[in-house]
């Protein structure tokens, strides 16, 4: 696995700011050289072009006037004001007909090359060299080149010194939230961050975050309140545990007498035993377990043999129970009828005597089934319905049998729905109950 080191934000903008700014300046500079090269030999080819007709009307002259001598004087007198100009007269046998002054051979001349009618001799030709000292434009140019690569490093450390200015500056806001988030402990999760004098940019970053800490803050209070509660459970068989022995051991006893005290430690260490292993199985769903899922081709046919478990209980309750509705899918079994018995044990225990108890079946959507358990009793307050699926939660602890559950039943329901991609859900209104559980049905969608 590679593992990348951590570089700065703020040097890596401010070397990329530097890198863009002298690419750019670079290219801008080449485009001054290029523009200013291409101007200047337009400028020589137009001066030689320029130049050779002035040669060419010169030579004409002097072939109607049959004057060499004049000719000579006249290129001589042309040459003296065009220093930077030469030119040079071949004869076909290669001796020189006329060679001006200034006329100079080098790697810095342009030259244009034509023939010419000789002014002496009628059907004889000249071959003509006109020369231009390009040196000047080429010190020029190499001038410009260097000052051009002076500027474009000049200008892109004085562009990268303020971007790292600029860079710095505008990173500030984070820096500050650095130092907010330093001042955060597990003791100050109710704190957040301050975004108001924050850019806009940060903003759905803080609000994430402040979002996060909410929720943090919300578990940690959740988690104290379950060790609080779990403590609370536990201490209470315990404590009855150790006054019973003590008490037991504190005579001599019959054997009845032994067998009733360890009939009782028996049901509080099934009662601890239950508290163990429901927060054992809450555990386990916490860390991320999912249901193992299996064809199962009526979900009615899965609340009626869990109903028949419950039967004894019902009848004593004076409670009546309806199934309504199926569906069919891929479900843990095992899980559902799990948190079925839960949810109809829980309406066992708060639905009015002689009413009538539903397990209702549905499918909202593709892809999704609903399970959910509706009695009729008591309403439980607005505020209490969110906190139903609460570990060690109870709404009303003056209900009937409420001391003999210790509160981890709709939590283990709410774990299975999740355990099925789903969640649950609860709603409490005029005398009606509904406690439900929605599944994730991945077959259906399928």
């Amino acid at each position: 696995m590679t593992v990348r080191r951590a570089t700065s934000l703020g040097r890596r903008l401010s070397w990329w700011l530097a890198l863009q700014s002298l690419a750019v300046l670079t290219v801008l500079c080449a485009g001054v050289y290029a523009a200013s090269h291409w101007h200047l030999s337009t400028r020589q080819q137009d001066a030689l072009a320029q130049k050779q007709e002035q040669v060419r009307h010169l030579l004409t002259e002097a072939t109607l006037d049959h004057d060499i001598l004049a000719l000579k004087h006249k290129l001589d007198d042309f040459f003296i004001g065009h220093l930077n100009l030469g030119l040079t007269l071949t004869q076909a046998d290669g001796s020189t007909f006329y060679r001006s002054v200034t006329a100079a051979h080098g790697d810095y001349n342009e030259r244009v090359e034509f023939e010419t009618p000789r002014p002496d001799a009628i059907g004889e030709t000249l071959a003509a060299t006109l020369t231009l000292d390009s040196r000047d434009d080429e010190a020029l140019l190499r001038s410009l080149a260097l000052t051009l690569v002076a500027a474009a490093l000049v200008g892109a450390l004085t562009v990268s010194a303020g971007g790292f200015a600029l860079v710095r500056l505008g990173l500030r806001p984070v820096r500050q939230l650095v130092e907010q988030t330093r001042q955060l402990s597990a003791e100050r999760l109710h704190h957040r961050l301050d975004g108001s004098a924050q850019p806009q940019e940060l903003q759905p970053l803080i609000t994430q975050f402040n979002d996060l800490l909410g929720r943090l803050s919300l578990a940690y209070d959740q988690l104290e309140g379950f060790n609080a509660d779990v403590a609370h459970e536990l201490c209470t068989p315990m404590a009855t545990l150790i006054s019973s022995t003590e008490i037991a051991l504190g005579r001599a006893r019959t054997a009845e007498e032994l067998r009733e005290v360890l009939g009782a430690h028996l049901d509080d260490l099934h009662r601890v035993s239950a508290i163990v292993t429901d927060m054992l199985f809450l555990s386990h769903a916490d860390r991320g377990a999912t249901a193992r899922r299996t064809a199962t081709e009526s979900l009615a046919a899965v609340v009626a043999k869990v109903v028949e478990y419950h039967e004894a209980a019902l009848e004593d309750a004076g409670l009546r129970i309806e199934i309504s509705g199926d569906a069919a899918g891929a479900f843990d079994v095992a899980l559902l009828r799990r948190a079925l018995s839960n949810l109809i044990d829980n309406a066992t225990r708060y639905a009015v005597r002689g009413s009538v108890v539903r397990v209702e079946i549905d499918r909202p959507g593709p892809g999704e089934v609903t399970l959910s358990v509706v009695d009729r009793g008591v309403t439980i307050a607005p505020e209490d319905v969110p906190r139903l699926f609460d570990r060690f939660f109870r709404s009303d602890r003056s209900r009937l049998g409420a001391h003999q559950h210790h509160g981890l039943g709709l939590s283990i329901v709410a774990a299975i729905a999740r355990m099925h991609q789903g969640k649950p859900f609860a709603m409490s209104r005029d005398g009606l109950t509904a406690i439900g559980i929605s599944l994730a049905n991945p077959a259906e969608a399928e």
